[in-house]
């Protein structure tokens, strides 16, 4: 979570010091790589003033995480009076709620801007700002999709003992306009919850282990995000070669998982640090290689095969008979594709429903052939004609 103050592009430094033709050399050539939308880069500066920059209606996606605006007052102190190494850092500071809400509209109507106009948008945040955060972006005319519940295995306990432990953060997923053709990988979502529907409740543990990165000891960035959730949100909504745009790169964890996942991705951060520490994680990440292991499979995607195909061609036969797995219930095939059991004409779901008693079912897992011996589940054969089509 890579926070930005209100510094011109180039870092807080250029707005204490003269410029000179070195600096007006590096501002220039900054500017130049944000007209063009040099992709796989990190950008230092106000990432307000960089949005701006930006040609419009060129990004795919964005991830953003955003100052909190946490109000820490004191020190948050263990029960042994060591104290928490928190957020306490300057990006995190606003005078009031109204400063910090003309900050987030700024940078949330940039992001609109931006965005393809079939892009879409993810921020994370906690109960401190996300609520905020949520009525902007719905006032500049963005679509909200869902709410996504980060729950923490691992949370900080609440030392005080006067409140609920903090446990989640939540993650806002949006598109640009109701009418928007976004991107969503339902399958590849259900495969990578062992083929079951992706839930909005996601059990992640907080970044820690070889993967946080430390300087001198302590955590580089107080605030880095687990990989292992970037992974999540890109393959939820993007698609390989996507580009990818994070207005608070941190330490590059977006960026690292874009490289690694086959994405572009454009990184605004204001602190020099930072962005150092990020290009160095990235450089040393290794892209997935092969396009068969990056492709994103959607069975709304691929051809239409009824079942009446398979029997025009032969492939199951009229007046063969079909049974379900359990061989306890059994249909014939029609030369028109549809099927007929002892009680039931239709189609294969229409047929398969009336035999479960279910309201619906699917035909294709329902029904099976023999073959050599063997029961087949009629979407193999499916799949048969599909692989044909592909090829």
């Amino acid at each position: 979570m890579a926070k930005k103050t209100h510094f011109p592009i180039g870092g807080p430094a250029t707005q204490r010091s003269p410029l000179t033709s070195d600096s007006v050399s590096l501002m220039n050539s900054t500017m130049e790589r944000i007209r063009t939308l040099e992709t796989d880069s990190v950008l230092v500066g106000n990432c307000i003033e960089i949005l701006r920059a930006m040609p419009a209606g060129t990004i795919d996606m964005v991830f953003a995480d955003p100052p909190y605006y946490l109000q820490l007052g004191t020190d948050l102190r263990r029960p042994n009076n060591s104290v928490v190494d928190g957020v306490d850092d300057d990006w995190d500071k606003f005078d009031d709620f109204a400063a910090y809400d003309r900050f987030t509209r700024d940078w949330i109507t940039e992001i609109r801007r931006v965005l393809k106009p079939d892009g879409s948008f993810w921020v994370i945040g906690s109960y401190h700002n996300i609520f905020r955060v949520g009525a902007i972006l719905q006032d500049l005319g963005f679509w909200i999709l869902n709410d996504i519940i980060w729950r923490k295995t691992n949370p900080m306990p609440n030392f005080r003992g006067r409140r609920f432990t903090n446990a989640h953060e939540t993650l806002i997923w949006a598109s640009r306009d109701k009418s928007a053709k976004y991107t969503f990988n339902y399958d590849t979502m259900k495969a990578l919850n062992e083929d079951l529907q992706m839930r909005s409740d996601w059990v992640i543990p907080l970044c820690g282990g070889p993967e946080r990165l430390k300087l001198d000891g302590r955590k580089a960035h107080p605030t880095q995000k687990p990989e292992a959730l970037l992974h999540r949100v890109l393959m939820a909504a993007s698609k390989p070669g996507d580009t990818v745009l994070d207005p608070f790169f941190g330490t590059g964890t977006t960026g690292a998982v874009a490289r690694r996942l086959g994405r572009r991705f454009v990184g605004i951060e204001q602190n020099e640090d930072y962005a150092r520490l990020a290009r160095e994680r990235i450089a040393a990440v290794e892209p997935i290689g092969g396009a068969e292991l990056l492709s994103i499979q959607s069975k709304r995607n691929e051809p239409r095969v009824p079942f009446g195909t398979l029997v025009e061609r032969g492939i199951v036969a009229p007046g063969e008979v079909m049974w379900d797995a359990t061989r306890r219930r059994t249909a014939k095939v029609r030369p028109d594709g549809t099927i007929i059991s002892d009680d039931t004409k239709g189609s294969i779901h229409q047929v398969a429903a009336a035999a479960l008693g279910a309201p619906s079912c699917n035909g294709w897992g329902f029904w099976h052939v023999m073959r050599n011996g063997q029961l087949v589940v009629i979407d193999a054969l499916r799949q048969q004609v599909r692989a044909e089509y592909a090829s």
